[in-house]
């Protein structure tokens, strides 16, 4: 049983018995889904302490539920946060933390690479408000901290990016953002609390699509947000009268995920790295996008800040979306579908994962070829996945000299 008074215990543990404890019931040793809309009080006292956060308690299903704040608790501990709270979708997670921070006339700083829905809330969405945004190339940090020395609200950064996994320096970015008073928020959806925690490198808020590497299956959508109890208690106000909740059975489905987190994200982590070097030594292989690489452009800052590399890389193939078309297909341990951070290996080209919201000009812009093959690492074995990844090549090859 997990005492937060006590000594940290590991992750894998915490993964597996964090936040739990006090909603469970009937000896149960597992959080029962709880499906009620509403929770009924006999003393009219009681109620208002609860509704108002005197007391503990539950009210309503679009406030809280009691599977619900199960999965916000393991999720805040595993991340070192004081609060979190939670959502229906990974994008409503950060639609709503840049929703609550952000107001016409406010200026927000962040990076190109950014999620194909994250970019579009920022190159279409906030524009419209009258908020100021500025995208600067990732990996770029000294352009990067010019631009935050001008002065902004929000400091926006998503580390390893989705998909071409470039690496921002979290700590210098942090420093300079807290000399102008910025709010610094981060995306750890790639990396997860396994091989990173932002909020211990100074970050004020860091948020997850909980659809991927932390519920682990494909089987339930989620978010979650992550810091202090004054900063997440805004981000909840926001939530609870837009409504953007997490369902109580995707809260229970992500929260049984998340039992076998550090199991599953150190063995997609194997599989990733061996899955890398040999595309990296591939003739039909044009580039690699892996911070695990040493080639890597910023393999010693991931190397500082990350206690692992992922699960998650990119390549891209000569011959662009003609042999992306070939090679795929011809794969046995993969599904080819807009996912990551399952128990499945997934491969998909950009343009219809990350970043089938922006159009081909964007992608160009943002620097991600049309032929740039994503790839999420499932936890089968590593021999299997590189057969799979030969016999598929060999295909390819074969298909291309017909050419």
């Amino acid at each position: 049983m997990i005492n937060e008074n006590t000594k940290k215990s590991g992750l894998g543990t915490e993964a597996v018995w964090a936040g739990e404890q006090e909603q469970r019931v009937h000896r149960a040793t597992q959080v029962p889904v709880v499906v009620s809309v509403a929770y009924a009080y006999d003393d009219m006292d009681e109620w208002y302490d609860v509704a108002i956060g005197k007391k503990p308690g539950h009210i309503y299903g679009r406030n809280t539920n009691p599977t619900v704040t199960a999965f916000e608790s393991k999720i805040r501990i595993l991340e070192r946060a004081e609060a979190a709270t939670s959502f229906s979708t990974g994008m409503a997670a950060i639609s709503n933390t840049l929703y609550t921070f952000l107001r016409p006339g406010d200026s927000v700083v962040s990076i190109k690479d950014t999620y194909g829905g994250t970019n579009k809330i920022f190159t279409e969405f906030l524009p419209n408000i009258n908020v100021d945004v500025t995208l600067v190339d990732t990996g770029d940090h000294d352009a990067l901290e010019q631009e935050i020395r001008k002065g902004c609200q929000v400091v926006y950064i998503e580390t390893p990016t989705n998909p071409t996994l470039k690496i921002t320096d979290i700590e210098r970015i942090v420093k300079v953002a807290k000399e102008v008073g910025a709010l610094v928020i981060a995306d750890n959806t790639v990396a997860s609390p396994v091989n990173q925690t932002p909020l211990t490198l100074g970050v004020d808020l860091v948020l997850h699509s909980a659809t991927k590497f932390l519920g682990g299956h494909a089987d339930a959508l989620g978010g979650v947000v992550c810091g202090s109890k004054k900063l997440v208690e805004k981000i909840y106000h926001y939530r609870e009268i837009n409504g953007a909740s997490l369902a109580p059975w995707d809260a229970y489905l992500l929260l049984r995920g998340v039992k076998t987190l550090k199991l599953r994200v150190l063995q997609q982590a194997e599989n990733a790295m061996q899955i890398a070097n040999y595309l990296d030594k591939h003739e039909l292989v044009e580039a690699v996008y892996y911070p695990g690489l040493e080639t890597h452009t910023h393999h010693d800052i991931a190397k500082k800040q990350m206690r692992g590399f992922g699960g998650l890389l990119s390549f891209a193939l000569k011959g662009g979306m003609e042999s992306v078309s070939i090679l795929l297909p011809a794969l046995k341990y993969a599904n080819c579908a807009a996912n990551l951070g399952s128990v499945e290996t997934t491969f998909g080209p950009a343009r219809t994962t990350s970043h089938v919201e922006v159009t081909p000009e964007e992608r160009k812009a943002l620097g991600i070829p049309e032929g740039l093959v994503r790839v999420s690492a499932g936890i089968e074995d590593s021999e299997d996945l590189l057969a799979d990844l030969e016999q598929a090549f060999n295909h390819l090859a074969k298909e291309m000299s017909k050419k």
